[in-house]
């Protein structure tokens, strides 16, 4: 063992006489994620996005959405600039990474242009800028569900699921249900695919 940490310290002695590198110590950030025990967040990139957006002092929202609202394509705001629009949708979505509880509502707003659903979906980030994703050994368990004939524009419902390994995804099912049991049957059937794939 004692060899072992020499041969590193003369290594890393020769790449700092070679190149132009200081040691900045043990790793605690990677491409803004933030790794605490089996705890991941990216508060400082979070943080760094409200800042971008000029919604560092906003007022804390409680949910991402308003769960009783519904839009529609044709009501989709025509944007002064939509360059803007794209890298806030951008952002939220690196920042589904470590964050399932907003992934329904930036897979949502990437296709539907509504900047003031998604300045609400960066007032609930403001509130919950430590929220993160918790990694467990012993986490046995998966979750699926769906609502029946979200979409306004052609009925479709929208199935989500969550793994145990920290994945999750959000996507408009490919079918128009005709009840709200079938459409919790297509969300279980895709959950158990993407259980196969993974």
């Amino acid at each position: 063992m004692g060899s072992c940490k020499t041969l590193v310290a003369e290594f890393k002695s020769f790449m700092m006489k070679e190149f132009e590198m200081s040691d900045l110590g043990v790793l605690q950030y990677f491409l803004g994620l933030q790794k605490m025990v089996y705890f991941v967040s990216q508060t400082k990139y979070a943080k760094n996005l409200l800042f971008k957006f000029g919604m560092h002092n906003c007022k804390a929202a409680v949910t991402p959405m308003n769960a009783h609202e519904k839009f529609q394509l044709k009501m989709a705001t025509d944007l002064a600039d939509p360059s803007h629009y794209r890298s806030l949708i951008g952002g939220l979505n690196y920042l589904t990474h470590t964050r399932p509880d907003i992934m329904f509502s930036a897979y949502t707003w990437s296709y539907q242009q509504h900047l003031g659903a998604v300045r609400r979906v960066l007032r609930y980030v403001a509130g919950t800028v430590d929220f993160g994703t918790w990694y467990s050994k012993d986490a046995d368990f998966s979750l699926s569900d769906s609502d029946w004939a979200g979409s306004i524009d052609n009925r479709k419902s929208t199935s989500g699921n969550v793994f145990n390994l920290g994945s999750g995804r959000s996507k408009k099912q490919d079918v128009v249900t005709l009840s709200s049991s079938k459409a919790e049957y297509v969300a279980v059937t895709s959950a158990a695919c993407q259980a196969l794939f993974l």
